[in-house]
């Protein structure tokens, strides 16, 4: 191990930012955590203090259990999703798969399917896992890879995720199935239809691993925004601190150093610092300008309140043409008939679409969170009694943008997230880490629990932890 810092600044109190000032805390660094909003879980605080915002459900569990085993917690209650979530088409036709973990057979979801479309969602499956387990230990359980690991990949692995060729063509199997094999490709902020075959591998962590919900963590709020808030209790148990409404201006450097956060409450100093903000607000802190990139997908969501339990589901209603749903983000517009996703849990509901992440025209919430309402009621009508709406400009108070998880992962360079090491005007920064959706392993919780306390491991000299390591990849599997 490294010297430990004497202390440790943490700029974001999301889920990365969280993991990583629980590990140097673990450690026994000083730690003070930095965060703009007044209430810890990033893109999941941005709305109802009661429920997510942001992200809904668990993927890869076994991230989540190996953290708590980490920390010492009891192991969290987490139910599966069956079926995983329920697609709907236009015309009425549903399909609701199962997981291969839960189910541990493709028959139900087989079932729903004709002959041709069974062959073809079989044959897609089987490469998603393929896909998945050549891709595990180099881009996600592992650190980020060297110019080394990426030619090794390639060499042994990669040329079976087809470089070069689109995910749109490869996954083309009906007007039925292709959105839905497509959609898992915004999970990372692609447009799909610009997206690299590689990123097919994203629909194994669902249909074989599971969508699983969190049970409540005793903090008053209820799943992912609840874990949020025991972390950063249990961070403060161990005496960490926490200062909210603090919003970073400017990183001062000196040699190959970070030496003092230039917050609104003053100059703050440190002797090492992790950043789980978005990369690109790092990079200005830095003084650096922000590469010139196609930023990914942002979204705009309803948050709503129920009269009456209506369970926990999972919902995604399809538009009569969904590439023309990509065409107006690109354009810049709101979508006029988007991909509803809908997510269910008592009497609380999360209403997301896809958006651009700096649309043309700045949107009126009321009127365009009205028209979405009207447009999901014609087809699954919800007792709503109270909605409160988030634009991609809400969503930009924890970005630079509005993207969800940074720049698009477009193009084979376009998928690798950059690594945790950052450059100052004299080189290379010794004592910063980047951590977060935005950077090494990727966006979503389990990724950016995975990026957090690896990255701040990294700073304290400590060994790649895995988490759990990949899941659902072996030989045995039914498919």
């Amino acid at each position: 191990m490294k010297r430990l810092p004497s202390s440790v600044t943490v700029i974001g109190a999301g889920f990365a930012g969280l993991a990583a000032a629980l590990r140097l805390r673990q450690a026994g660094a000083n730690v003070t955590v930095l965060e703009a909003l007044d209430t810890p879980g990033g893109k999941a605080a941005l709305g109802y203090r009661d429920f997510s915002s942001g992200p809904t459900v668990v993927t890869m569990p076994q991230v989540l259990r190996a953290l708590h085993a980490r920390l010492d917690w009891a192991a969290p209650q987490l139910t599966p999703a069956v079926p995983t979530t329920r697609y709907q088409a236009l015309d009425g036709r549903t399909f609701a798969p199962q997981a291969l973990s839960v189910a541990g057979s493709l028959d139900p979801t087989l079932a729903q399917l004709s002959r041709a479309e069974g062959q073809r969602y079989a044959e897609l499956l089987r490469l998603s896992r393929q896909l998945y387990r050549d891709a595990a230990d180099t881009f996600l359980f592992g650190p980020p890879p060297t110019l080394p690991a990426l030619a090794r990949y390639g060499l042994s692995r990669g040329w079976r995720a087809q470089p070069g060729r689109s995910l749109a063509s490869l996954v083309q199997s009906g007007s039925f199935l292709t959105p839905f094999w497509l959609r898992f490709a915004t999970y990372l902020g692609a447009d799909p239809y610009r997206a690299p075959a590689v990123l097919h591998n994203v629909a194994w962590v669902e249909l074989g691993g599971g969508v699983w919900h969190l049970s409540p963590e005793g903090s008053g709020a209820s799943g992912l925004l609840g874990l949020a808030a025991r972390m950063a209790a249990e961070a403060e148990r161990l005496g960490v601190h926490f200062e909210y409404g603090t919003r970073v201006r400017r990183l001062h450097t000196g040699g190959q150093r970070v030496v003092a956060a230039h917050t609104d409450r003053g100059d703050l100093p440190a002797d090492a610092f992790v950043s789980a903000a978005d990369i690109s607000l790092t990079r200005q802190w830095l003084g650096q300008p922000a590469p010139d990139r196609p930023q990914g997908v942002s979204g705009f969501a309803v948050q709503l309140r129920l009269a009456d339990d209506v369970g926990q589901a999972h919902h995604i209603f399809w538009p009569l043409d969904y590439r023309g749903e990509w065409q107006d983000i690109r354009a810049g517009r709101l979508p006029l008939d988007p991909t509803l996703y809908l997510h269910l849990d008592g009497r609380q509901g999360f209403l997301l679409v896809n958006a651009p992440a700096t649309p043309r025209r700045a949107a009126d919430r009321a009127e365009y969170a009205g028209y979405l309402l009207r447009h999901l009621q014609t087809r699954f009508p919800l007792p709503v009694k109270e909605a409160l709406a988030l634009s991609p400009a809400d969503y930009a108070r924890t970005a630079a943008t509005g993207a969800l998880y940074g720049n698009a992962p477009h193009g084979l360079s376009g998928s690798l997230r950059p690594g945790w090491r950052l450059r100052g005007p004299s080189g290379r920064l010794e004592n910063l880490r980047q951590v977060g959706g935005t950077v090494h392993p990727g966006g979503g919780v389990p990724l950016s629990l995975l990026s957090g306390w690896n990255g701040a491991g990294e700073l304290l000299g400590l060994p790649y932890d895995p988490l759990g390591g990949p899941e659902f990849v072996t030989e045995a599997e039914p498919i």
